[in-house]
């Protein structure tokens, strides 16, 4: 059997995992790729096995927002089920990734001979919804150091370093939606704590306990709702 770490595609009963991946292939990508960059369609799904992708929204000219991620977790682009092809979204390698995908067309015909496949697929949908829905509201209620905090902390568990991740501040301030200089300033508030430490775009957590203390409320919610919806914590490696 191919190997696996995904940790929606280890929930399904053995044969319909098996068949599954026997209509998937490898792949493996870099930074900085975009999948659905300015509308292009979406033709595969994604189940990462390291790494992970961000999802962006962009409004008008304003700055980009990330809303969501996807990594060794879940699947990307589990809207194929419904037949959308063209997300709202556009998702950026955060870090080098890779794992399985599967064209839209066998992910359906899947979906068809697998209902257990199809429930696990409508109920990431759900979660990722939440996790859009989240986003908003944090974005407007929630001050930068949390909201960094959480982002922090959101990185390092999808990351497949054992240490450090990259991170560059104007990635951070892109995700986050905010300039350049907010992120310095937070970063440094949380460096100066002793929570975190930051040279030369590498992002090592120092006291996690801390951190989270430190981090918005939406970073706890985020896993309770995948438990809830999902039946089980998220595994991210």
């Amino acid at each position: 059997m191919k190997s696996l770490v995904n940790a929606l595609i280890l929930q399904l009963p053995r044969a319909a995992h098996h068949r599954l991946l026997d209509q998937c292939e490898l792949f493996e990508l870099d930074t900085p790729h975009e999948l659905g960059e300015q509308g292009q369609p979406l033709s595969h799904a994604y189940f990462p096995n390291q790494g992970f992708f961000t999802l962006i929204a962009d409004i008008d000219r304003h700055r980009c927002l990330a809303i969501g991620m996807a990594g060794p977790e879940t699947v990307l682009g589990a809207e194929l089920i419904l037949g959308a092809t063209k997300p709202a979204w556009r998702a950026l390698v955060q870090q080098p990734c890779s794992g399985w995908r599967i064209s839209a067309a066998d992910l359906r015909q899947q979906c068809t001979a697998s209902p257990a496949l199809q429930r696990l697929l409508r109920a990431s949908l759900l979660v990722q919804l939440h996790q859009q829905a989240l986003a908003a509201a944090c974005q407007r209620y929630h001050l930068l150091t949390p909201r960094l905090a959480r982002w922090i902390l959101m990185s390092r568990d999808r990351s497949s370093s054992a240490g450090s991740f990259h991170a560059s501040q104007q990635s951070m301030a892109q995700m986050l939606g905010v300039r350049r200089v907010s992120v310095t300033n937070a970063a440094s508030e949380l460096q100066a704590d002793g929570l975190i430490a930051y040279h030369r775009g590498e992002l090592t957590v120092r006291n996690r306990k801390v951190l989270e203390a430190r981090a918005c409320s939406c970073y706890a919610t985020d896993k309770r709702i995948y438990a809830q919806i999902m039946g089980t914590a998220p595994r991210y490696r």
